[in-house]
């Protein structure tokens, strides 16, 4: 079964793995903590992630972000981010939802799925009349599974796509 779950203390071995995993920068999705330890994950990315999605301790010019594990029955997939608001350089930016799927589960729908179950999340959270998105231009399986999901290129620069995708 695949499901959506919420950053949490509870899975924190599968989420550590999954996180020191993906590269830094993986297509555009950016991960601050590629190859951290055991122990600074679980006392800081960790909290870090629960507390974000609370709006507590963020830095300047941050907004809350939900972080949520795309999961295939007990294991890891995916990670997709819903931003609960747009400041301008979001607006400009990454927009309100970033994501990742794991090199080996590309390929399967896992991306296409787990956008859908995020958008869902995220009608609730957002309160713009459509969601933001962006993506690199040389990662056209990732415009895909925007598109698939209802979305348009909004507009473009030499290196992405701006995506939108109306709430529904």
């Amino acid at each position: 079964m695949l499901y959506l779950k919420e950053a949490n203390f509870e899975d924190m071995e599968k989420e550590y793995r999954f996180v020191r995993e993906i590269p830094a920068d993986e297509n555009g999705f950016g991960n601050s903590w590629h190859g951290v330890s055991r122990e600074e994950f679980a006392q800081k990315a960790l909290a870090q992630m629960i507390s974000a999605s609370k709006g507590e301790n963020l830095p300047e010019g941050y907004v809350p972000e939900t972080f949520l594990f795309l999961w295939q029955d007990d294991e890891i997939v995916g990670q997709f981010r819903i931003r609960h608001y747009l400041n301008e350089s979001l607006r400009n930016g990454a927009g309100h939802i970033g994501y990742c799927i794991k090199k080996e589960y590309r390929g399967k729908g896992y991306g296409k799925e787990g956008l859908r179950l995020t958008l869902q999340i995220a009608k609730d959270i957002i309160p713009e009349d459509e969601f933001f998105l962006r993506v690199n231009k040389d990662n056209p399986a990732s415009l895909h599974v925007m598109l698939w999901n209802g979305g348009h290129i909004h507009s473009e620069d030499a290196d992405h796509y701006f995506v939108r995708i109306k709430k529904e």
